[in-house]
């Protein structure tokens, strides 16, 4: 896990469906994903809440744990969302950063989105691996 991959809204940008596409470039393997090196990397200070948000628009901050308003309306929907879908949530994530830094957050990060058979990564958007699980991606059009 790469620090510049954790957004400032919580996201882990290595475990997304359209960065791992990208890194396992599953275009040439038969699929039609769109790419993304993630938001950081792209120049986004967060896709999620970088257009909305003029604290992370103007990089007033690197994580939403240290603005004021922590956690506003759009982080709480966002986390919704996420925890409701995606069973991992934002805001928690934040808070561990905030509580335990960085570097012991992406160890966690890596620890539960490592593919205990192939050692690479999870996908956090449909849970399967994307190096040893196309299989299962191509047969089941739920996971794409």
């Amino acid at each position: 896990m790469k620090e510049e991959l954790i957004t400032p809204c919580g996201m882990n940008c290595g475990v997304c469906v359209s960065y791992l596409a990208m890194k396992n470039d599953l275009n040439k393997k038969g699929f039609k994903r769109v790419y993304c090196e993630g938001c950081l990397p792209r120049g986004k200070n967060c896709l999620h809440m970088g257009d909305r948000c003029q604290v992370l628009g103007k990089g007033l901050v690197r994580f939403c744990y240290e603005c004021k308003d922590f956690p506003c309306k759009r982080l709480k929907a966002l986390d919704k969302r996420y925890s409701t879908k995606y069973h991992m949530s934002m805001i928690e994530n934040l808070k561990a950063i905030r509580e335990h830094g960085l570097e012991s957050f992406l160890k966690k990060e890596a620890a539960k989105w490592t593919c205990p058979d192939c050692g690479n990564t999870i996908c956090c958007h449909n849970g399967l691996c994307m190096s040893c699980k196309l299989d299962t991606l191509r047969q089941n059009k739920k996971y794409r």
